[in-house]
């Protein structure tokens, strides 16, 4: 932290971020505050930040399966089924047969859940509006919409070639999987 003079008077203390100019870096710092912010405002809540992203899908509608959820989340089906079982438990969701895939199982939020998205989604915009007080409004919105923009390329890429987006960047192609083929064993 330092402290500017100039005639005489002092100037709000102002901190010198390191490495401000690498996008990493700088995404990081707003990622972790974003996430510690967020996850004190739901940590009541079954699952804690994961509990809300389901939670939110579910309200908006865009919880079509189990299974899509994990995927998306970067969770392990196993974990998805824990998490919704806890939610469920909680009144937050429901899981109900998909009409077209009686296999699959759509989340749905209750009443409930809708009422409990609706109090955090708005700790959670005000938590946006802090984060984002440093831009004026009109950057703000567009900063929204461009980060929007590059999370929707990033999930194109990694839905329509899983592994990829590395390869994409780096110039690096992923090694092809050797495939293995069994002998047929005879039955004896």
């Amino acid at each position: 932290m330092t402290m500017k003079e100039s005639d005489g008077q002092a100037e709000t203390p102002t901190v010198q971020p390191m490495l401000e100019d690498d996008f990493g870096f700088a995404f990081g710092v707003v990622f972790r505050a974003y996430a510690r912010c967020i996850e004190a405002t739901v940590a009541d809540l079954p699952g804690g930040l994961r509990g809300y992203f389901i939670l939110a899908a579910a309200v908006r509608g865009e919880a079509c399966s189990q299974r899509f959820i994990a995927h998306r989340m970067g969770m392990d089906r196993t974990m998805m089924t824990y998490l919704l079982d806890d939610m469920e438990e909680a009144g937050l969701v429901e899981r109900k047969p998909d009409p077209a895939d009686r296999r699959s199982r759509q989340i749905i939020s209750t009443d409930t859940g809708e009422e409990v998205y609706e109090a955090l989604h708005t700790k959670v915009l005000q938590i946006d509006q802090v984060l984002l007080s440093e831009l004026p409004e009109e950057s703000r919105a567009a900063f929204r919409e461009t980060l929007y923009a590059v999370a929707r390329r990033v999930t194109l890429i990694e839905e329509t070639n899983p592994g990829e987006l590395g390869a994409e960047l780096t110039d690096t192609k992923k090694p092809a999987r050797a495939t293995r083929r069994r002998q047929a064993r005879p039955n004896i």
